[in-house]
């Protein structure tokens, strides 16, 4: 086995994948549609409350998902999921769920909340279905 074509950073696997959405950004949609379910007006504070930012940090990555096509948004205005970003923030909170279930029931916990927020943006989607077979088993 040649080493040097087996193995990357962190960073150059996001690349071969060709990576779009930061792990930022999946943070963000994921709370976005966390808070959208529940029904709630998608404000930039109430976003930045939530995620512990700063309103102008939050601002910023609105405008980057915005531009990514996930939201709509005005200034001073009411944040909305595009379809796009419906299906990526369902996708998200899935991740996170199943996650969630696994790290408590290994763990005998009730909250392993830090540990999925390490974790979930590394996971891919033919590891996460697997997961979600065994919690059902």
């Amino acid at each position: 086995m040649n080493l040097s074509e087996e193995y990357y950073t962190l960073k150059g696997y996001s690349l071969l994948e060709g990576k779009k959405v930061t792990t930022a950004m999946e943070d963000y949609l994921e709370m976005l549609y966390r808070l959208n379910k529940e029904n709630k007006l998608l404000r930039i504070s109430q976003v930045a409350e939530y995620l512990h930012v700063k309103p102008s940090s939050a601002s910023k990555m609105i405008s980057n998902l915005k531009a990514n096509g996930f939201v709509h948004f005005e200034k001073y205005g009411i944040i909305t999921l595009t379809s796009a970003g419906l299906e990526l923030g369902s996708y998200l909170l899935f991740r996170h769920d199943i996650l969630h279930r696994f790290f408590c029931q290994i763990n005998h916990s009730e909250n392993e909340l830090e540990q999925v927020e390490k974790v979930e943006h590394f996971i891919d989607f033919r590891t996460l279905l697997h997961i979600a077979e065994l919690l059902e088993k």
